[in-house]
């Protein structure tokens, strides 16, 4: 499985030989260089053992670089493009770049009576390998600990076939033996691939699949999911390739936050790095900023696009495209019986039911998995009253098909289910727990519930995911409200009303006001105090728009219980002295015209987020001593911050800081 390359008197008797004990102990076979004898040229038995390894494990020892065997064999790994993972021991990775300090010195003394030729590929290879994020030996307090993550990473890795998460989706390796034809995953040339077919149909699943399946035979990976459904609206076309290259960087080199100053820097950072990259549902921008070029990317790098639009894979000439049938009636009846009854087939005595029921559902494994899971546990005349339903919808088209799902759900959870479709599809679990504290729903056991109707999925770093189908179902739902008994309002004609005149809203809850859909719009001091339960407040755009249409006053009067307030572009300097700050979990305003948020010292404890991304004019930020609590603070592109308060060496609990493109900003107070 493995094969290192390390310099023996630095580490074979000891970190080496724990790191094989371990290897052994987790399954993972480790090439053995005993009996190989030693000299200037590498020997055939090793290339043949590089060539033939999965991983190349690369030990950089402060001796490692005095060794010309050591110094062939990494030329040699880095010609296999196979996957490279470094491990920095007791040395630095910038010294194995640059050839600086006591491993600099051992390089010099190697490249003596060396042809030019000969020290130049040795000073490519350690600065490519010394570009690559590794384990750093001094950055570990315990080595046991260090090389059981190794261990955990190679084996991670080493997984050639799709987790156990993909188990119950019916027919996925005819998917993706499909694929893997039109991949080519052996020849050179950069490829780029279209997964095409109707919402619903499995294409996220299957590329999620692939990657798993794939991602070791590549030096990075990473799988870019809802692209088209998370654009930063308050930017310029520029700005939004931008900030889409932004991501796509900070994914695939796995550093959070990185800020880039142009639009090629993908093409510099990735030309000659072999990847996997993953673009789910895109739109026209998208690729243009994320794929556009195949000279991008280094050789042997495959890119896979999903997406509902064939015209859009053929304007851009991806012309190798898989499209996604619709699966047969044979495995729809499969699709729908893992999820009713939790296993491949039914029980006899409910086959001719259940046979029924897939026949009235059609073959969309969306629908499938959402009628089958509402059916799990229930009774013969239920699965009859279900049946009925499905004959007498007009033309069972795929919404009618969810609703069935929506409408199986109890008041309080169908309340969870709307507020997830609208406020918080792909936010973090705890942090929507924290929003729904004070809503007197059983919020975990509703997520449970949802969760097993397939009606959302936790992914694997706690986010609520909710298909977008699913998210359409639910602000239809809202729509066939009265309105008199909407909690949450999404209409923006009807937001106005409420906003603007004396409406009774005492109910409503959660406000989600898109505000390109409506003229100019000016709202009194007092428009938010009548809604006195409003704990949800989203004011955005779905386009970009410079122009303001929505005037507040200076000392606007918010709800006494806000927990999320999130204002796309907030049009005044500073924000209200009326706003109450002691229940707030989220506030998020990127692109505000904020020179400051609050003065003096506020209520936070209940702070977990805040984001002031491309707030342009803010200068400093307030007392923060009482967030106690924050997790996450984005100041990117806040270009006139010139001051961090004091107050940041409170923030015990924040895991996530991005100041990118904070460029006044000199230092941070001391003991941060």
């Amino acid at each position: 499985n493995v094969f290192p390359s390390f310099h023996g008197g630095d580490i074979r008797k000891t970190f080496l030989s724990h790191l094989r004990k371990q290897f052994n102990s987790n399954g993972i076979t480790m090439f053995d260089d005993q009996g190989i004898e030693r000299s200037q040229t590498i020997a055939p038995a090793l290339i043949q053992a590089i060539r033939e390894s999965r991983i190349s494990i690369v030990v950089l020892s402060k001796n490692y670089a005095s060794s010309s065997w050591c110094l062939n064999e990494l030329v040699e790994i880095l010609k296999c493009k196979d996957v490279v993972m470094p491990i920095f021991y007791e040395v630095d990775p910038s010294d194995v770049r640059k050839q600086t300090g006591d491993f600099g010195k051992a390089f010099k003394n190697s490249c003596k009576s060396k042809t030019k030729e000969e020290r130049q590929r040795w000073i490519q290879a350690l600065i490519f390998v010394g570009n690559i994020a590794g384990e750093h030996s001094l950055k570990w307090e315990n080595e046991a600990d260090m090389i059981e993550k190794i261990a955990k990473d190679v084996s991670d890795k080493l997984n050639a076939t799709p987790s156990k998460d993909f188990d119950a989706f019916v027919g996925l390796e005819f998917h993706i033996r499909e694929l893997s034809s039109l991949l080519y995953l052996d020849y050179e040339q950069v490829r780029i691939v279209g997964i095409c077919g109707p919402a619903g149909i499995g294409k996220t699943t299957i590329a999620r699949a692939l990657q798993s399946l794939l991602s070791s035979n590549f030096q990075r990976s990473c799988f870019m999911e809802n692209v088209r459904g998370s654009l930063n609206i308050g930017l310029d076309e520029y700005g939004l390739k931008l900030d889409l290259q932004e991501r796509l960087l900070s994914k695939i080199m796995n550093q959070k936050g990185m800020r880039i100053e142009h639009l090629g820097t993908i093409r510099d950072r990735l030309h000659d790095q072999k990847v996997l990259i993953i673009l789910d549902d895109v739109n026209d921008l998208d690729l243009y900023a994320l794929a556009d070029q195949t000279t991008w990317f280094g050789p042997g790098s495959r890119i896979i696009v999903t997406t509902e639009d064939n015209e859009l894979l053929q304007k851009h000439d991806i012309n190798n495209v898989y499209h996604v049938d619709f699966p047969s009636r044979k495995e729809a009846l499969e699709i729908f019986c893992r999820c009713a009854f939790r296993q491949s087939s039914a029980p006899d005595t409910i086959l001719k039911l259940a046979e029924r029921v897939t026949e009235l559902c059609g073959n969309l494994p969306l629908g499938l998995c959402v009628i089958g899971s509402s059916l799990h546990g229930k009774t013969e005349d239920e699965w009859e009253i279900l049946i009925r339903r499905l004959e007498i919808s007009l033309d069972r088209d795929n919404e009618a098909q969810l609703r069935v799902g929506y409408d199986s759900l109890h008041e309080n959870e169908q309340a969870l289910f709307l507020s997830i479709a609208v406020f918080f599809n792909y936010k973090d679990r705890q942090l929507v727990m924290a929003m729904l504290l004070d809503s007197n729903l059983d919020v975990e056991y509703g997520l449970r519930t949802l969760a097993n109707k397939s009606l959302i999925h936790i992914s694997r770093n706690e986010k609520i995911v909710m298909h977008n189908l699913l998210q359409h179902v639910g602000r239809q739902a809202i729509q066939r409200q009265e309105p008199w008994k909407r909690h949450i309002l999404i209409d923006a004609d009807e937001i106005c009303n409420v906003l603007e005149n004396d409406t009774d809203a005492r109910i409503v809850s959660g406000i989600s006001f898109d505000i390109s859909r409506i003229g100019e719009v000016f709202l009194s001091e007092r428009a938010f105090k009548r809604l006195c339960n409003l704990q949800f407040l989203r004011v955005f755009k779905t386009g970009y728009d410079e122009k303001n249409r929505v005037r507040i006053p200076e000392n606007m009067e918010f709800p006494p219980r806000l927990r999320l307030l999130q204002w796309e572009a907030y049009p005044r300097r500073s924000l209200s002295l009326k706003l109450n700050l002691e229940y707030l979990v989220e506030l998020d305003m990127e692109g505000s015209l904020l020179e400051k948020l609050w003065d003096g010292t506020q209520p936070l404890a209940n702070l977990k987020k805040m984001s002031l991304s491309s707030s342009w004019y803010l200068k400093k930020l307030p007392d923060l001593s009482n967030a106690t609590n924050l997790e996450e603070l984005d100041l990117r592109a806040c270009q006139n911050l010139v001051e961090l308060p004091s107050s940041f060496s409170y923030l015990h609990k924040l895991k996530y800081l991005n100041m990118m493109g904070c460029r006044r900003l000199k230092e941070v107070p001391p003991h941060t």
